[in-house]
């Protein structure tokens, strides 16, 4: 399992170097994106004529590193305040962005935004796209700093020491947590065909076992989705079809992660306590019977371990006999 992200940061000699030293990372390489000139050679870019900018391309795992820990260590080697300039660098090619290749990644850059936009009293200068294209750099840029350990850097060493000695903890211990959970899970499961009994033990196992403000299942029964087995304080009752996140998500037959419920588009605020939530549905013969649905008092709980994770349980759930 492995995700991709386009970073700009700068000079992409450095960037590339900062980037490759973070665990959980797998690839590494830098050219152009989102420019204009098709199939640009660096010499063109340099031009600042074509639009693109000096860019790394990753490839992670998020079973042991997220998105959100990526972007914290990216806002760590750049100045987001900056247009067109990192270190003594000047010019649009190196300018700062956020090129993303699945819709379902935007809410969490946005939020990350929001908070880093926070520390500062400027507004950030830091692009937030689609990738719209990516051409590879010629291979004397490719690992830059590693062949020329003495090669121009605008980011002080220290930086990269720093990139290598930071995991994302958090994230590995979720998922070995998870990953203890799943086996406990099918032991559950062995046997039993009642799926609310189902709904009842992993909504208690979840609940217990990493410790959620709010687990439980809402069942669809005719046009609504009505409350189900459930851990955690009083919900809401009745959920109509495409409403809120649980609704949504039933809808569009797919997992929602939403690190900040107040930005989620038609939210239902069953409880002010809520900040983030993450909403699975649960299928059997190809129907969707139930969602899913965990809620936490903190901001950008979930990710990509909890959607891996929670999508075998609920796999598992609907293929009990």
């Amino acid at each position: 399992m492995e995700k991709e992200l386009y970073l700009a940061a700068g000079c992409f000699w450095g960037a590339e170097h900062f980037l490759k030293q973070i665990e959980g990372v797998t690839f590494t390489e830098v050219g152009f994106a989102n420019g204009t000139t098709p199939n640009p050679t660096y010499q063109q870019v340099y031009t600042d004529t074509t639009g693109y900018a000096e860019t790394v391309h990753l490839r992670y795992d998020p079973l042991r590193v997220s998105l959100h820990f990526l972007l914290e260590m990216y806002f760590k080697a750049i100045d987001p305040t900056s247009l067109n300039q990192q270190g003594e660098d000047r010019g649009t090619r190196y300018r700062t962005g956020i090129y993303y290749t699945h819709p379902d990644d935007l809410p969490l850059i946005q939020y990350v935004m929001s908070v880093e936009a926070g520390k500062y009293g400027l507004p950030l200068q830091v692009e937030v796209l689609p990738l719209a294209n990516f051409y590879r750099a010629e291979d004397y840029h490719q690992d830059y700093l590693v062949n020329n350990p003495d090669g121009y850097c605008h980011l002080p060493v220290e930086l990269f020491a720093y990139a290598r000695n930071n995991r994302d903890t958090a994230t590995l211990q979720k998922c070995d947590t998870y990953s203890l959970l799943l086996r406990q899970a099918k032991t559950l499961a062995e046997g039993e065909a009642d799926l609310i009994a189902l709904m009842a033990n992993m909504s208690s196992l979840l609940h217990e076992s990493l410790h959620f403000w709010w687990t439980g299942f809402y069942r669809v029964v005719g046009e609504e989705l009505l409350l189900g087995p459930f851990q955690g304080p009083v919900a809401c009752m009745h959920i109509a079809y495409g409403r809120g996140v649980c609704g949504t998500a039933w809808k569009e037959g797919r997992t929602l992660v939403v690190p900040d419920v107040e930005a989620f588009p038609g939210h239902i605020a069953c409880s002010a306590a809520s900040r983030s939530e993450i909403v699975v549905p649960v299928r059997r013969q190809e129907k969707i019977v139930a969602v899913l649905d965990i809620d936490s008092k903190e901001y950008s709980t979930f990710d990509d371990c909890d959607r891996f994770y929670l999508e075998q349980l609920v796999t598992l759930l609907c293929s009990a006999q």
